[in-house]
């Protein structure tokens, strides 16, 4: 049931579909999102610094009232490549609330709750967990499979490099974060207050995704591992910011110690279906490596 369902207003019914901005609209979960949303009747609004439905921009209060017009639902992804942002998050939440917005999906990090200090992921967590007049549920996703099919871990004449010592991590599909995502926008009252750490069903090494992607694509592929500082200033030198150096510290560090995420059934509990397996996404995406 959606606790947010058409209510009468001046005694006339309004039967107008519930409208959700999503923040990060144009990124790996928003357009999926929009979609998956729009197939379950509910109006999604992507928002972006450019190329969505509406302008929105982090550091340009001016477009914030305009975004969340009308919305009584919201997909909120924080400023990325940052790691200070609470009191620009709870200024907007702040905005979002007098505007009628009443329920917030948050994407968060998968083990937010061990973020450095200094890091503002848990910092909105617990700003939602305080507010009265909405409800929240908070997505707290693995690696996602999507950094093997873009610019974050690319491959690269056939290699894989990153740091993991033999780690493992249970990468997760974005298109399953979505899933999700639009089911707690749509039963709201469902999913208030729930936290779900979302996953596929598999951990595995480096290695093991490299021999998957190559047998795929049909193109040999191999995992080098790589000493973490190293792969980190190398980020910094193409341009990452300083600040976010604690974080990929954290999120590399964590699969180096061998703490990277385990599965869990979140997804198939929120979703009803199995989460994908790396190999069912590389199959799906085997023209990501070889049509480079």
């Amino acid at each position: 049931m959606d606790c947010l369902a058409p209510v009468p207003k001046d005694g006339v019914m309004n039967n107008e579909a519930p409208t959700a901005l999503i923040l990060g609209g144009t990124g790996r979960t928003g357009s999926l999102l929009a979609d998956g949303l729009a197939q379950r009747g509910i109006t999604p609004r992507t928002a972006a610094r450019s190329g969505a439905d509406v302008r929105f921009d982090w550091d340009d209060p001016a477009t914030h009232a305009d975004a969340l017009a009308g919305v009584d639902r919201l997909y909120l992804v924080t400023p990325t490549l940052r790691v200070r942002y609470a009191d620009q998050v709870a200024a907007f939440l702040d905005l979002a609330e007098a505007a009628g917005v009443r329920h917030v999906t948050y994407l968060s990090v998968y083990n937010a709750d061990q973020a450095p200090e200094g890091v503002d992921i848990s910092a909105v967590e617990a700003d939602l967990a305080s507010r009265h007049s909405i409800t929240h549920s908070i997505l707290r996703p693995a690696w996602v499979m999507q950094n093997f099919t873009d610019d974050h871990l690319p491959v690269i004449e056939g290699v894989i490099t990153a740091p993991s010592a033999g780690g493992r991590e249970a990468f997760v599909d974005a298109a399953d974060i979505a899933a999700v995502a639009v089911e707690t926008l749509m039963d709201t009252e469902t999913h208030a207050g729930a936290t779900y750490s979302l996953t596929g069903p598999q951990a595995l090494t480096f290695g093991e995704v490299a021999d998957i992607i190559a047998s795929a694509s049909g193109r040999p592929i191999t995992y080098s591992d790589i000493n973490q500082e190293t792969w980190i200033n190398g980020a910094l030198a193409a341009g990452v910011p300083v600040d976010f150096a604690v974080i990929m510290h954290w999120l590399t560090g964590s699969i180096v110690a061998g703490d990277g995420a385990t599965p869990t059934d979140d997804i198939e509990k929120v979703t009803g279906r199995p989460a994908t397996t790396f190999r069912e996404f590389a199959h799906r995406n085997a023209h990501a490596w070889t049509s480079s």
